[in-house]
């Protein structure tokens, strides 16, 4: 156990020495894979902020049923009470709102009231409120307004389903970027971590093939490099976590103002720390398989 621990300690003195022996080019690659790697985080600081606001819209529909003039109060709330009885699962409340207290809350907004009161009678129908369980997604809300509105009791129904679908296809357009970007980082954590272990390796030959006549194992000889591999992408995640943070500080100014001009607070936040974890370690081991694979195809000599 003493010799494993001291071989990896050793391990991780060499990586660091050969950063800190090429500085420029240690500090770049880290740069670079920061820069990349910042960008799928602030695509997924966007899902991650928009998804609670999207779910609140396209999970909670509310569905109108305007009645038809000949419909009574009485009927409309034996209505009420046989879709609550048959949708129960489906309908979280409802509310029946007579035509009389549709027509009080109307008249008690100042820019209704003068033009109510010229009306001789009062034009609107009795009316119910249900509002749709959590369960319920955009579609299954649809086919429930569209069967609710066959009933012959019912004039119009008014559910907005457009905007909800809206929402749903930019969540999903970012959710597919991120994929996008994630790939492209993987990617481009390959091809860096690559091409610096080669050079190291060709840099340090005359090490590697020293070490190798005293004995030394094809473990021993690459596990500097893996070291070297998983401290590059430790950097380059904590750099672009930070600079992730500097953008969403930078894009919530602007948010501020564009949301306070709707009377609404939003803004952006970074995902989970769970997620960012992960993030980090996924970036670490991407880093030391990518110069474990370049140290064994170039430290044949």
């Amino acid at each position: 156990m003493k010799t494993w621990l001291r071989h990896h300690i050793y391990a991780l003195k060499t990586a660091i020495r050969r950063l800190w022996l090429t500085p420029f080019s240690s500090v770049t690659n880290i740069i670079v894979i920061a820069f990349v790697l910042s960008l799928p985080l602030s695509v997924g600081s966007i899902v991650t902020s928009l998804a609670p606001a999207i779910k609140s819209v396209s999970f909670n529909p509310v569905v109108t049923l305007f009645m038809k003039d000949t419909i009574s109060i009485e009927q409309t709330q034996e209505l009420s009470q046989q879709l609550q009885q048959e949708y129960t699962e489906d309908i979280q409340h409802i509310d029946v709102i007579s035509k009389q207290q549709a027509l009080d809350t109307l008249r008690a907004s100042k820019e209704w009231a003068e033009s109510l009161n010229v009306l001789p009678a009062n034009p609107l129908p009795h009316s119910i409120i249900i509002t749709l369980s959590e369960k319920a997604s955009t579609d299954h809300a649809n086919s429930l307004a569209a069967a609710w509105g066959k009933d012959s009791a019912v004039e119009m129904v008014q559910f907005d389903s457009d905007f909800a679908k809206k929402l749903e296809g930019i969540l999903y357009f970012f959710e597919m970027l991120l994929i996008i970007l994630a790939m492209g980082v993987i990617a481009i954590v390959i091809v860096t971590i690559f091409n610096t272990v080669r050079m190291q390796a060709l840099v340090q030959r005359d090490e590697i093939a020293v070490a190798r006549l005293v004995g030394a194992t094809e473990a021993f000889v690459r596990r500097p490099f893996l070291y070297l591999g998983a401290i590059t992408g430790l950097c380059a995640s904590i750099l672009s976590i930070g600079l992730t943070i500097l953008a969403l500080s930078m894009m919530n100014s602007a948010i501020l103002v564009l949301s306070e001009s709707y009377g609404q607070s939003f803004s952006l936040i970074l995902p989970p720390f769970s997620w960012l974890i992960m993030t980090i370690i996924l970036v670490m081991i991407i880093a030391s398989l990518s110069a474990i694979w370049s140290v064994t195809k170039h430290s044949k000599f």
